[in-house]
């Protein structure tokens, strides 16, 4: 048995490694080792992480997969929820979340016996639930988020994201010297609406704001 450690943030700018002692104290506490960690920033309510898939991929029946919370793992609606769900059961990994106090031992349970088996059918419904409520939560926090932005918009407060000026003008550089839109797009990874917009600034045309 393997166990490996999955650690996700949201955005680049949140830390994904956060969590890496809390996950490692506790495999210690029990004498277990860590094979791997899997960092990766991407949202939890996207089934597009590929750092998840390669863990599982890695898994051999048996094997743990150690994450810190369940919505690190899950914020996903109902329907991706369960893909993934049947994908980490036909591999036969067991999931151990530190805030699942029923799955912890299942990182140290028998493969076949029946507390073992016991125990894999409480935690999958725990697992459910929080899986459920991480949901919800990210929902409600998009809503509430949604709400303010129109609220501002209707006050006349919203300005939107600041501009990314210091890479906004190594974009307006590479239209400058004639590069293609194409080549811009993929070099910065910019939308086409925002490379129009700074075109038509180079252009010296009106931009809207």
């Amino acid at each position: 048995m393997h166990v490996r450690a999955y650690l996700r943030a949201s955005t680049k700018d949140q830390d994904a490694n956060r969590a890496r002692d809390d996950l490692y104290r506790f495999a210690e506490e029990r004498e277990l080792k860590i094979a791997a960690s899997y960092v990766e920033n991407e949202s939890g309510a996207s089934l597009k992480r590929p750092e998840l898939f390669r863990l599982l991929n890695d898994c051999h029946p048996g094997d743990v997969l150690l994450v810190e919370q369940v919505d690190r793992l899950s914020r996903l609606n109902a329907e991706d929820w369960e893909r993934l769900k049947t994908e980490i059961q036909s591999r036969r990994v067991k999931v151990v979340a530190l805030d699942l106090p029923t799955s912890w031992m299942m990182a140290t349970a028998g493969k076949d016996d029946i507390q073992s088996r016991m125990l894999d059918a409480i935690n999958g419904m725990m697992l459910d639930m929080l899986a459920a409520i991480a949901r919800k939560d990210y929902e409600d926090r998009r809503r509430r988020q949604a709400q303010g932005i129109a609220k501002a918009k209707a006050d006349g407060a919203y300005r939107g994201r600041p501009e990314d000026e210091e890479r906004n003008a190594g974009i307006v550089k590479m239209l400058e010297s004639g590069m293609s839109w194409n080549t811009i797009v993929a070099a910065t990874g910019c939308s086409r609406s925002t490379l129009a917009r700074l075109a038509k600034r180079v252009s010296g045309q009106p931009v809207s704001v």
